[in-house]
């Protein structure tokens, strides 16, 4: 059985979640309007859900998630 490689991460998931959406919405800004740009907008959005999640779920006193639908 082969060993599983594991290593430590540096920086916070709720860092580098803010650190992909934000590089991400600057690729998504730089591409004409079409599905990869929506596809990469998809990615910003999820990541910004998620950040939210992981803040959520480390809160001191667990809340229910309030989600709010900003779409159209």
């Amino acid at each position: 059985m082969s060993k599983r490689r594991r290593f430590k991460q540096s920086n916070f998931l709720k860092d580098r979640l803010a650190i992909f959406a934000k590089e991400a919405l600057k690729k998504a800004s730089n591409l004409p309007p079409g599905t990869a740009g929506e596809k990469m907008f998809k990615k910003v959005r999820q990541a910004d859900i998620a950040c939210h999640v992981d803040e959520w779920a480390h809160s001191r006193g667990p809340q229910p998630p309030t989600w709010s639908n900003d779409d159209p």
